[in-house]
């Protein structure tokens, strides 16, 4: 906030790992006065703020939704998996907001609020972060139309609060920022668990993309909101609020890893409140949250489809709650089917699961494997070769063309993305990577160093089935079939 406080442009600002700012302006009012406080108290206050927030998240969600009284164990243990999700260690670990939004979202949903003032938290959740204004849609569909009124004049409210303090950063944010995602990071990230990102690392065209991804949040948003009014019409309103936050999850553009608490909450009611199959997706749910599934199989996974499977585990996820909903989920003791018929639709679930995992264990890697895949700038390749001396020494290497060496590399990682730099030889016109066998050929850049030093550098979080190609100065392939990165 020391930023915008100094008068410069609020969406100017970078942080030093180079993230911009990319909240609506109302949201650095709200933080504004942090900008006076000393950093190290901001992030000690900061810390316990996240924590207070997650307790107050794990208590509303705990309300019985027939009397209102509220599960202690269920509390308790709802707490502990949040504290200890990624979402929620994502938001501690970047100081990010979105479990305040949660817990506004949440209060204002479950009518804690007197009738009066319901509708106003989500109003301000939403002009902090926007994804929440899908809720104004639940409350009118459950007939708060009053809530839903409320939640809109608060949101724009807040925004001409926000205009007024901020008025050139306001303008620069509703009429350029807002529709500028790519802004807000590398789309393709695996961190990013959207609907959008999902279709970009499964390959789809660009140009064909946003038509895709606009059909399929109509029919995913349309079926997690009718079944969110089905189920606050039995007064059940935390399974209907957490829907509703899952829906925001999937049909943002953009859903990164500490934007996802909702579906770590899915994951808790799911466990909670069935059994079986649906038990068993509550538990999967929550270790997915937990736990970077791609990186956990990523030794295991024998093909590229499975490991695109648990690559994109959280958002499929989601998307999997917005689309079955928790209303078979609910126990109605009254119509409760028979043993029998409870185990014919275990089994029934059980095999749609095993076909499911077994086209993808036969599906070819999709085309944008590893779409974080990022080649080094000549300055950025330079600082990694600093201070080395380009030799070529054969004995590690086995890529040779007619006794000729053509390629030496190396690989290293920070346990998430891997970082590959080497040198090639003079006849080497050009070098081609696929992050996997029959995907699109990115062209690596080659730099000359001087005196002969011909090397390259990039990075990328899935190369498990990456191959170089090696281009002589007539197109020709030097080496075919390619070689692959990791052997």
């Amino acid at each position: 906030m020391r930023w915008a406080q100094g008068g410069h442009p609020l969406y100017e600002y970078a942080a030093a790992n180079g993230d911009p700012f990319t909240y609506p302006p109302f949201a650095a009012l709200v933080f504004w006065p942090s900008g006076w406080l000393p950093e190290q108290v901001v992030q000690v206050g900061w810390l316990c703020a996240v924590c207070v927030a997650v307790a107050g998240i794990a208590v509303v969600v705990s309300r019985r939704p027939d009397s209102g009284e509220r599960r202690g164990l269920f509390a308790a243990a709802a707490a502990l998996v949040l504290i200890l999700s990624a979402p929620v260690q994502s938001d501690l670990r970047f100081g990010q907001v979105s479990v305040f939004v949660v817990l506004l979202a949440l209060v204002d949903a479950l009518e804690f609020l007197p009738p009066r003032w319901r509708g106003i938290l989500i109003g301000v959740a939403a002009a902090v972060k926007l994804t929440p204004l899908l809720f104004v849609v639940y409350l009118v569909l459950v007939g708060r139309r009053q809530d839903a009124l409320r939640a809109v004049a608060a949101f724009v409210g807040a925004g001409v609060l926000a205009a007024v303090v901020l008025p050139a950063d306001s303008w620069q944010f509703w009429t350029r920022t807002m529709l500028t995602t790519s802004r807000i990071g590398d789309l393709a990230s695996l961190g990013n668990q959207s609907l959008n990102a999902l279709l970009v690392r499964a390959g789809v065209d660009q140009q064909d993309r946003p038509l895709i991804w606009a059909g399929l949040v109509v029919v995913i948003c349309g079926l997690a909101l009718w079944q969110a009014r089905r189920l606050a019409g039995q007064g059940h309103l935390v399974h209907a609020a957490v829907l509703v936050g899952c829906a925001t999850i999937a049909a943002s553009p953009v859903s990164w890893t500490h934007h996802q608490v909702w579906t770590v909450l899915a994951g808790m009611l799911l466990v909670a409140s069935a059994s079986g199959s649906r038990w068993a997706f509550g538990v999967f749910l929550v270790v997915a949250m937990t736990l970077n599934l791609g990186n956990v199989a990523f030794e295991l996974v024998p093909t590229p489809g499975l490991q695109y499977l648990f690559d994109n585990a959280r958002g499929l996820g989601a998307a999997a709650v917005c689309c079955v909903g928790f209303g078979a989920f609910v126990r109605h003791r009254r119509s409760d089917p028979a043993p029998v018929a409870r185990r014919v639709a275990v089994a029934r679930t059980a095999g749609l699961v095993a076909a499911g995992l077994l086209v993808f264990a036969v599906l070819p890697l999709p085309a944008s494997s590893d779409p974080d895949l990022r080649m080094f700038s000549l300055d950025e390749t330079r600082d990694t070769f600093s201070g080395m001396t380009v030799t070529c020494d054969p004995s590690p290497c086995d890529m040779t063309f007619g006794g000729q060496l053509l390629l030496n590399y190396g690989i290293g990682s920070d346990g998430r993305r891997h970082v590959v730099n080497g040198w090639v030889s003079a006849q080497v016109a050009r070098l081609g990577m696929r992050t996997a066998p029959g995907a699109p050929i990115h062209f690596v850049p080659i730099m000359d160093l001087g005196d002969g030093q011909r090397v390259f550098a990039f990075s990328g979080e899935n190369l498990a089935y990456g191959q170089f190609l090696e281009y002589d100065a007539n197109g020709r392939l030097l080496e075919n079939p390619p070689r692959d990165l990791w052997k």
